[in-house]
């Protein structure tokens, strides 16, 4: 009964979505949407985060479809920072093949810039927009 129990355990212990992150050094990897490991997207979100507005953090981004969603800590992450200009936090940059598409970013309230529906919408047109 204890191994069942355990077992169970640890079959629903890897259901659950965990958050991806990137620094510097993966930046560049992931923005491109090619993995070894995973699904290779067309498009990648990047959430420029910071630990003290986390409330503030895009919070739906396993509802998003279509989509790789990765955060990037702005403390650990000096060179991407300063790369796409990232003023405050969070800031989303919508990449398509590599390249930026589309930014969201946060105003002097520090609030999340943009909604599900909207950012799902612009992944949506970004997704049309490569088919023929």
């Amino acid at each position: 009964m204890r191994y069942l129990l355990t077992f169970i355990l640890l079959l629903v212990g890897t259901q659950v979505v965990a958050q991806d992150w990137v620094t510097d050094k993966e930046f560049d990897g992931a923005i491109s949407g090619k993995n070894a490991f995973e699904e290779d997207y067309d498009i990648v979100i990047i959430e420029f985060y910071a630990d003290f507005n986390k409330d503030n953090a895009f919070k739906d981004w396993e509802k998003l479809e279509g989509v790789k969603y990765y955060r990037c800590n702005i403390a650990d992450s000096p060179d991407s920072k300063k790369k796409y200009r990232i003023r405050m936090a969070p800031t989303l940059i919508i990449f398509k093949e590599g390249f930026k598409e589309y930014t969201y970013k946060a105003g002097l309230d520090l609030m999340c810039p943009v909604g599900l529906d909207k950012l799902q919408s612009d992944i949506n047109d970004l997704s049309k927009a490569s088919q023929f």
